[in-house]
């Protein structure tokens, strides 16, 4: 059976290899083995340790070393007043000079204050944000000791430069509204007419009229003609009945008489209708 000998029934097996009663070994995965009435007895490996920072284990090994040396730590040591026995560390406190940070967030092993800012009379601490006296476009942050200030950006205005407007408590230029419309201009050459006029632009039979915006609306007169011979008298748009007939090119008035053109024994009469 497994542990046993057939040549002596106080020998021991262990992993193919006889052990004589009482020899002791290590088995891997450090566990220290022995001998005993024929039986193999292991147990973990026990390291005594007499330094406070041991080094790792050597390949192979199972206990840490205190001879050679000592484990690094997050802050560089300075220099002991004393000689180190191997394997313990002294820590003493660095020298830390007094003042403010150089920077918000120190490097170093040393605490300190980040310094204040004095500003316009007045101190503000490190991070606050304000504005200066009476300026609400300006904001300005204490840094360290130092203050830094920036303006509110403004857009880009697309209108010249007399057009611009700075209203009170404003931080920004703005565009002024264009003044409205005093009348029309219909031509190049000046023409204005005020706002409700109402005028042909040569043609009697269309009227315009000067809107309050300052656009033109125009609309044309459609004529209907009530007579077979009606005047058309000039700067008029439509043929007048009430004047007198045109008869072969030639006007005559309400009630005159005249030879007819076709036959000179006929004789013709305007009449009003």
């Amino acid at each position: 059976s497994p542990g046993t000998s057939t040549l002596s029934t106080s020998r021991c097996w262990s992993r193919g290899v006889p052990r004589e009663p009482g020899a002791r070994w290590t088995e891997p995965g450090c566990q220290s083995c022995s001998c005993q009435g024929g039986r193999v007895m292991c147990e973990a490996v026990s390291c005594p340790i007499s330094c406070s920072h041991p080094l790792p284990p050597p390949a192979g090994g199972c206990c840490p070393s205190c001879a050679g040396g000592e484990l690094p730590l997050s802050c560089p040591i300075p220099a002991p007043h004393s000689p180190l026995q191997a394997g313990n560390v002294s820590c003493i406190s660095p020298e830390c000079s007094p003042g403010s940070c150089p920077s918000p967030s120190p490097a170093d092993c040393c605490s300190c204050q980040p310094a204040k800012c004095s500003f316009q009379g007045r101190s503000y601490a490190h991070g606050a944000r304000f504005s200066p006296d009476g300026d609400d476009c300006t904001t300005c942050i204490c840094r360290g000791g130092e203050v830094e200030c920036s303006f509110a950006p403004c857009p880009a205005l697309d209108c010249p430069q007399h057009q611009r407007h700075l209203g009170p408590g404003q931080c920004c230029f703005s565009c002024r509204e264009p003044p409205a419309p005093a009348g029309c201009f219909v031509d190049d050459n000046g023409v204005e007419f005020p706002v409700g006029q109402i005028w042909s632009p040569g043609d009697p039979c269309e009227l315009c009229i000067c809107q309050a915006d300052g656009s033109v609306s125009c609309k044309r007169t459609d004529c209907v003609e009530t007579c077979p011979y009606p005047i058309r008298i000039p700067g008029q748009c439509c043929p007048d009945c009430s004047a007198g007939c045109t008869y072969m090119g030639r006007i005559f008035y309400n009630n005159e008489t005249f030879p007819s053109s076709l036959d000179p024994c006929l004789s013709c009469i305007c009449l009003v209708r």
